[in-house]
Order: structure tokens, then sequence, then C-alpha cells
């Protein structure tokens, strides 16, 4: 799967970098990339993250760095209600390459290097550096500069873990973004009903096989599992938001058998869907 290559302007007006709050109806599936490093905390929201082959779940607090040419996007669960809100910064290799050649930020230089796949950081050990973050956008002068490279000299001593495989390979092009865009925005409507590989490979004009290492190579998972992931999260909201029974969440999930559900859902979940509504109600 190909990303288009997203245009970022940096340095026009007094700053030599990008920091803003976005606030969102919802995150849309847009898969992208550019020679920008990008750091994005998500300060409420809620769906799946995909940067380069990894695909995981995102929530309040979610806070990951991205480096040049990594291709990557959030998408916001059906559930989810809006604002959806985020911070994010964005810094050229040009705008960076100044310090690098100290040797107190040695850290720094081998943090950019280590972006390269995509970095997630836990919430609980980087409450500091989302601190940061969050005032970026209101600092101004020197001011906002000191507290940039405060950042990122927290973020160079915090355990952080690689998102992308070792092997991952990005196809990168303008080419592929409607047919990406066309498939996943396909599942985030349709996920609840019949959907397979064959019909979503039509959408495309891909024959089966293809249609599953594109798809397999794109997200890092396979067709189903990309689909069982939709469903097992909206489920997990209907468990948590309602008093339907285990059998009619399987059905308005887009399980056609309960066992089936109960199986995916105890190894998504590590419990099972009654289990899983005790916990957290």
């Amino acid at each position: 799967m190909k990303a288009f290559l997203e245009h970022i302007n940096i340095g026009d007006g007094d700053k030599t970098f990008n920091s803003y709050d976005l606030c969102l109806t919802k995150f849309e599936f847009r898969w992208h990339y550019h020679p920008e490093y990008e750091i994005t905390l998500i300060t409420r929201g809620s769906g799946k993250r995909i940067v380069g082959d990894s695909f995981e779940n995102f929530s309040d607090g979610d806070l990951v760095m991205i480096g040049p040419f990594v291709p990557h996007t959030w998408v916001s669960s059906q559930t989810e209600q809006s604002p959806l809100t985020a911070t994010v910064v964005q810094f050229s290799e040009k705008y960076i390459s100044g310090i690098l050649n100290f040797k107190e930020c040695a850290a720094i230089k081998t943090l950019l290097e280590k972006s390269t796949r995509g970095l997630f950081y836990e919430q609980q050990k980087t409450m500091a550096a989302s601190k940061l973050i969050r005032d970026l956008p209101v600092k101004t002068g020197f001011e906002r500069v000191l507290l940039f490279l405060q950042l990122l000299n927290l973020l160079s001593i915090e355990t952080n873990t690689a998102l992308a495989s070792a092997h991952y390979q990005p196809v990168n092009g303008r080419g592929q973004e409607s047919r990406i865009n066309k498939v996943c925005g396909f599942l985030q409507k349709n996920f609840t009903g019949t959907v397979s590989v064959h019909k979503t490979a039509e959408l495309i004009h891909l024959s089966d096989s293809a249609f599953c290492r594109f798809f397999k190579r794109a997200t890092g998972v396979t067709f189903s599992d990309y689909v069982n992931e939709l469903r097992i999260s909206h489920a997990c909201y209907l468990l948590t938001a309602s008093d339907k029974t285990i059998a009619e969440i399987a059905a308005e999930s887009g399980f056609e058998s309960i066992t089936y559900f109960n199986r995916i859902f105890l190894k998504k979940k590590k419990a099972g869907p009654r289990e899983f509504r005790k916990m957290n109600l």
C-alpha cells in the first residue's frame, strides 16, 4: 500500500517548527507521510493507530513520535463522541540538525534515529513530556524553543517502544491514496454487517489474493483480524454502555456465531465478554 506525501509548511512567519492543537469531530483514515518529524499526543479520543505495519489501539494520553517518511494514520472508533482532540509538534531535519553536533545532544540524536520506526510512550511514564506538549502551542519566542528542547530531552531518556517492525519497508507514493482510503472507509462504515475479502477487493479492482497481500503489508494484520478488531472494539463499548445480552451484542457487532464471538473476544481481551463487563462496570 502506498501512502501519499503530505506537504507541511514549516518556517513560515516567525516560527521554525509547528505546534498546534487539533479539534475534530472524528479522526478519519488518512494514510500519509512527510519528511518532517512528528510528535502526536491524543488528548481525547480512541480508536486504531497505524504506524508502518503496526496496528494498535489508542486512547486518551496516547503519545507517539514518528520519523520522516513513515506512513501513519489515526482512526477514531464509531462509538467515540466528539470533540476529539490532539496536540501535534512537527519539525524538520534541517531545523534540528544544528544542535546534534553537540556532545550533550547525543541522546536526542539517538532518539531521532530510532523514530524511523515510530515510537510509543506509555502514558504513566510521560506525564511531564505530555505537559510540555500541551504547553507548546501557547508559548512564543525563546521560551518556546527552550520548551521544545526540553521535550526532546525528556523523550530521549524515557522508555519507548518501536512500533513498525524492523523489516518494514514503506512504499510511499500518491497513486494508492484513494485505494486505501476507500477500503478503510468502507470497513469503518460496514464492519457490523457482512463484509468479505471478495467484496472489499472489488472496490479497488484487485483479486482476492492480491488484495490480502496488499492489506497485510499495509496494516501488519490480516483482513479478518482487522475487521475483528473493529467489531470487538464496538462490542466492548456495548458491553459497558448498555444492558443488552451477550448474544445481542455479538450480533450487533457483526458476529454471526456467538461461539466465534466468544472465542475472538477472549483472544483479544484476555477475558470473556461477561468477565469484561463485570470488570468495567
